[in-house]
């Protein structure tokens, strides 16, 4: 028989369990890169995370007769998504369970009471607390290693249990893969890139430390509150939200990899450059103490792979130039920087338009991660 707990998240025993239950389902898997466990547990944390100032979730394990943890899932309300979106969807994330199907069935049917109990009528996910969480369960790509934690990573029996729960597909997210001698632009790009810098009032802002970086911030979550606000996934961010982000992107930012479009005073479009430095993750075990942190240090400097995770222009300036800046970004950072390949991360398979760009561009879809829906 299995149990469901629902976990203290005040108590850091309960709290320990629910983290450290992928560190033993992926032990032996090499392509998994664990999570900072202070990560997770900064999620869990409602006096500190920004999204419970705004939204509710709840955290459950589940455990078996002698009292092992064979299962773990998150379920959670974003109040703010469905204002935006009119809706009364539930999410759940965190979801990692051994490959049984009582357990997976029980965990689910946690998350789809809490669900009901709050008036909700629909569940989707695997979707976090913010849009810098990886969506989806992996369904193409399982050679290759996860993304850092941009992504998810998971077993190919998951979809069993969607299919198990009575879940659909919702959205696929795409992530595709730029070996870096095969990214040209055309020379018709770098001409309508040079007439938007001539004739539009735009630039590309490039960053030379962290401290323009925080200066730039305000500018940067307007812009990105404005330029999503039609993606599937987009509600907009709260000023804490922001701030949140990007002190967690300051561990592993270059701010000259960060380059943003503007537009007088405005930013209007942005490609988020992060170096690829999972082998660094992965030697962490999850922890950045004592010695992980200095190995991230170092793998910053010599990681060979970049990861674009977050491009966008604002919908009145695609037409301007704005799409063709912000590829010629992309190709300076990669020339300027010389890393031998660009992964740009799980793009929403209803972006018709940027992934026909990332095709032209010599770009090779090679990981799928689906989303999944279930109406209660």
């Amino acid at each position: 028989m299995v149990a469901i707990e629902q976990i203290d998240t005040d108590n850091w025993g309960q709290m320990r369990r629910f983290i450290d239950l992928p560190f033993r389902l992926y032990r032996d898997c090499p392509q998994w890169v664990p999570p900072l466990r202070s990560d997770v547990a900064l999620a869990l944390n409602r006096a500190k995370h920004p999204f419970y100032e705004h939204s509710a979730g709840d955290f459950f394990l589940a455990v078996d007769d002698a009292q092992r943890v064979v299962g773990r899932i998150g379920a959670l309300e974003n109040v703010r998504y469905n204002a935006t979106h009119q809706t009364r969807t539930g999410q759940f994330y965190f979801f990692e369970c051994e490959d049984d199907d009582e357990s997976a069935a029980a965990l689910f049917g946690a998350a789809f009471d809490w669900a009901r109990a709050r008036g909700l009528d629909t569940v989707i996910g695997p979707k976090g607390l913010s849009a810098f969480d990886g969506y989806g369960l992996l369904e193409r790509g399982y050679e290759q290693r996860q993304m850092m934690n941009m992504m998810n990573y998971n077993y190919p029996y998951y979809h069993r249990f969607m299919a198990q729960q009575g879940f659909v597909k919702e959205v696929d997210f795409v992530s595709v893969y730029v070996d870096a001698a095969a990214f040209r632009l055309d020379e018709r790009v770098h001409r309508i890139a040079e007439r938007a810098l001539q004739r539009q009032n735009l630039r590309i802002l490039q960053l030379r430390s962290k401290a323009d970086l925080r200066h730039w911030a305000p500018a940067i979550g307007r812009a990105y509150n404005q330029a999503f606000v039609n993606n599937w996934e987009y509600y907009p961010l709260t000023e804490r939200e922001i701030k949140f982000v990007l002190d967690q992107l300051m561990l592993v930012a270059n701010p000259k990899l960060l380059k943003f479009i503007t537009h007088d005073d405005d930013v209007v479009g942005f490609a988020l450059g992060f170096p690829d430095v999972s082998a660094a993750l992965q030697r962490a075990r999850g922890r950045l103490f004592p010695f992980g942190l200095l190995d991230l240090l170092r793998e910053l400097r010599v990681a060979k792979g970049l990861s674009g995770n977050g491009a966008g222009i604002l919908p009145e300036f695609q037409g301007l130039g704005g799409n063709a800046l912000l590829y010629k970004a992309m190709e300076d950072t990669l020339r300027d920087f010389h890393f031998e390949w660009y992964e740009l991360t799980q793009v929403a398979e209803t972006a018709v338009q940027m992934r026909r760009d990332l095709a032209t561009l010599g770009g090779e879809p090679y990981k799928n991660h689906r989303v999944y829906r279930k109406t209660l």
